[in-house]
């Protein structure tokens, strides 16, 4: 008897093994001690990021979504934000993880303009390229994107691209953070910004630091700012560290990474 689609005979067991050894306790020391973030490839999918801020260090590469014919295209630009955004968000990153690998895709204007087709097309280029990580802190309210964002997201999922997405800063409807395949993330306003509270009531999974936060700002200068959005890459940072550790997890194993070092999680450190 033929066995149903997607299932697996028992005589190939043996691709399915899976050799990487987990703690007997997986706590911070675990997931992230030592590490730096060092080969891991984040993706700020963003306003752009400014070129050698001192806060930020060298971008590996810059991109913006242009149009082209009905469509758009991905080309490369010389790291110029917009509106400083992008550039906190990477200051954010560069300070917890200061080894990573930082890439730039602008999809955001000058005052935080930005259209779903353009937040669309950034998105598939940069799950395209399998980044290890991909720092989304922006959403869109139009639920017209949500079933081809719910797409984009099975693919990072399923390609080992981790996609971190900040809520809402609004109690309103917006996306992607709402997707299951994707790390969403709130703030909270204490400062460590290494502590991450676990949500057992989501669609907002974690809650990091993202209250009173001194960001990078273009220019060469800091602001201090509140949002989901500066919680974001906070979380990212973390992925990073953890990916530079342990390559081989995915994407789900990084979330339960994550929430199993949560401080509000039993047994935390």
């Amino acid at each position: 008897m033929s066995l149903p689609a997607w299932s697996l005979p028992s005589g190939e067991l043996g691709r399915i093994a899976i050799e990487h050894e987990w703690p007997e306790r997986v706590d911070a020391e675990w997931a992230f001690g030592g590490s730096t973030g060092a080969g891991v490839r984040v993706c700020v999918l963003d306003s752009g990021i400014e070129g050698d801020h001192p806060l930020v260090g060298a971008v590996q590469q810059s991109f913006t979504v242009v149009p082209d014919g009905d469509g758009h295209a991905v080309v490369e630009d010389e790291g110029v934000d917009l509106c400083g955004h992008g550039t906190a968000c990477a200051g954010v990153l560069r300070a917890l993880a200061p080894d990573c690998s930082l890439h730039s895709v602008r999809v955001l204007g000058t005052g935080y303009t930005g259209s779903g087709d353009v937040l669309l097309s950034g998105l598939r280029w940069a799950v395209e390229q399998g980044f290890d990580v991909i720092n989304m802190s922006l959403s869109t309210t139009k639920s017209k994107f949500s079933a081809v964002l719910h797409e984009l997201a099975d693919s990072a999922y399923f390609g080992r691209t981790v996609l971190v997405a900040s809520a809402h800063n609004m109690p309103v409807e917006s996306y992607p953070w709402r997707l299951s395949s994707v790390i969403s993330v709130g703030s909270h306003d204490q400062d460590d910004p290494r502590l991450l509270y676990a949500n057992p009531a989501p669609p907002v999974e974690f809650f990091a630091r993202g209250v009173d936060v001194d960001v990078a700002w273009p220019g060469g200068s800091t602001l201090r700012c509140t949002g989901n959005s500066f919680a974001t890459p906070h979380v990212s940072a973390l992925c990073a560290l953890v990916l530079a550790k342990h390559p081989q997890l995915t994407p789900f194993q990084v979330k339960s990474v994550l929430y199993l070092t949560s401080a509000n999680v039993g047994g935390a450190s």
